[in-house]
């Protein structure tokens, strides 16, 4: 407990320090980097190698941006990480207008609401290079068309792949592994760990599974 509440205290401590530097007229340089040290780290439902592979690869800057809750001042520092076991699936270089920035200003996240970034000038180009790292999948894509008095219009939705299709895409049968399953839920059945009616519902949710997104949805 007194070692939480020292490092809640350093924390405290520090993000008042980081509040303080704008009004600063000389700034050490380890100083200059608190901002960076204290930056959140928002979790976006993304795969960077599959969507944005040029970030990692020539650290290509993409304008990324809040598309919501414009009326409102971005008042974290955040770096963006995705949804990928790699250390390197993160964002942390930023197009901003004095040049480019280790964080990108961001809106306080509120429970139970979603929160939407988007990153402009991707094109094609980058959906071409992306791959399966980490199993994940092509995402949903739409078309949208707007109008001249400045109505828009959806014109084609394009579904992205199920679990089922990127198993698939690695030579493994989703028949066959969903028939594994099953095998294995008959064993446990046999043995007495779980009963039918729960035999029916673990079957019943790896179906709905295997058909379902290969990001999060709810």
């Amino acid at each position: 407990r007194d070692r939480a509440l020292a490092e809640n205290l350093c924390l405290a401590i520090l993000e008042k320090i980081s509040n303080l530097l704008p009004q600063a007229r000389r700034v050490s340089q380890e100083l200059e980097a608190l901002p960076e040290l204290l930056a959140d780290i928002y979790y976006g439902n993304f795969s960077l190698f599959q969507s944005l592979p040029d970030i990692w690869a020539i650290d290509q800057l993409f304008p990324i941006m809040p598309i919501h809750r414009l009326n409102e001042a971005p008042v974290r520092d955040a770096v963006l990480a995705d949804m990928t076991c790699d250390c390197d699936g993160k964002i942390d270089n930023f197009i901003s207008p004095t040049g480019v920035k280790k964080t990108l200003p961001l809106h306080p996240l509120k429970a139970g609401e979603e929160y939407y970034l988007s990153v402009f000038l991707v094109g094609a180009y980058q959906e071409t290079l992306g791959d399966l790292h980490n199993l994940f999948g092509d995402t949903n894509v739409v078309s949208v068309h707007i109008n001249e008095d400045g109505s828009f219009d959806f014109r084609r939705e394009f579904h992205g792949d199920s679990i089922a299709d990127v198993l698939s895409y690695v030579e493994y049968d989703p028949k066959h592994v969903q028939e594994q399953f099953r095998r294995i839920a008959e064993e446990a059945v046999r043995d007495g760990r779980i009963s039918v009616p729960m035999r029916q519902q673990m079957l019943h949710a790896f179906r709905e599974s295997m058909h379902g997104y290969t990001y999060f949805e709810r």
